[in-house]
């Protein structure tokens, strides 16, 4: 069977990372993200990756493109969704829109991926998908309230389709990221903090290659990643 992949969600740090991670394991790459743009750039430097442009808040749009991946790449045995972001006020603050508009991204659109790629997937013997999380899914603050919602339900659903699917040797598991990624946007914004105070995407990176390589007897469903200094 062959060996492709697709990450949905690509951008500089965790996604491209990603990319980068599964070409170097022998993969064909899927990368979905809207800027087309940028994954064509990108794909001039990763072997086997292929570019698919696609907004992740609209649900035509990803049954499209997972069905051009098929076509092109074959199934897929591997979907990361690591598409996501959120808005970050209060409750009081924040308008209903900004609470649909982070419920779209990260529920209906890991939703709307999973109904789309399970025909690749349950072609292959064991396979897996893996979902970038935040600590936000587990703790609420004040003025995340959200994006904490939309991950508290994206964790939940991750849960109910492990359960749903571990039976198929489907492997789902939910990655939380408790810290900031190694962005150049983040080392601006954070220019007093050292080395060691981020997140490494390859690190990242690396830790999803590993749960998509687990023996099904020893599968882990959540797993954390923090920096060493990490307060939690």
């Amino acid at each position: 069977m062959n060996r492709a992949c697709v990450v949905m969600g690509v951008g500089p740090g965790n996604g491209e990372a990603l990319v980068r991670r599964f070409s170097d394991e022998g993969f064909q790459v899927a990368m979905v993200a809207r800027s087309e743009d940028y994954l064509k750039r990108l794909a001039q430097s990763v072997t086997g990756a292929h570019a698919f442009a696609c907004d992740m808040m609209e649900p035509e749009q990803i049954t499209t493109v997972m069905a051009a991946i098929e076509s092109k790449l074959g199934p897929v045995s591997v979907m990361m969704y690591n598409a996501g972001g959120g808005v970050f006020k209060s409750a009081e603050e924040a308008s209903l829109e900004e609470f649909e508009a982070n419920w779209r991204l990260n529920v209906q659109g890991l939703v709307v991926a999973t109904k789309a790629v399970l025909p690749q997937l349950r072609q292959h013997d064991t396979a897996s998908i893996i979902v970038t999380s935040a600590s936000a899914a587990t703790r609420g603050r004040a003025n995340t309230a959200p994006f904490a919602s939309a991950k508290a339900a994206q964790r939940s659903l991750a849960q109910s389709l492990a359960r749903q699917l571990g039976p198929e040797k489907i492997h789902v598991a939910n990655v939380v990221i408790d810290g900031v990624v190694d962005l150049p946007r983040t080392r601006e914004w954070l220019a007093d903090k050292p080395d060691d105070f981020f997140v490494k995407p390859s690190a990242v990176a690396d830790a999803v290659w590993n749960l998509s390589q687990q023996d099904p007897s020893a599968w882990t469903f959540e797993l954390d990643i923090r920096p060493f200094g990490e307060t939690w």
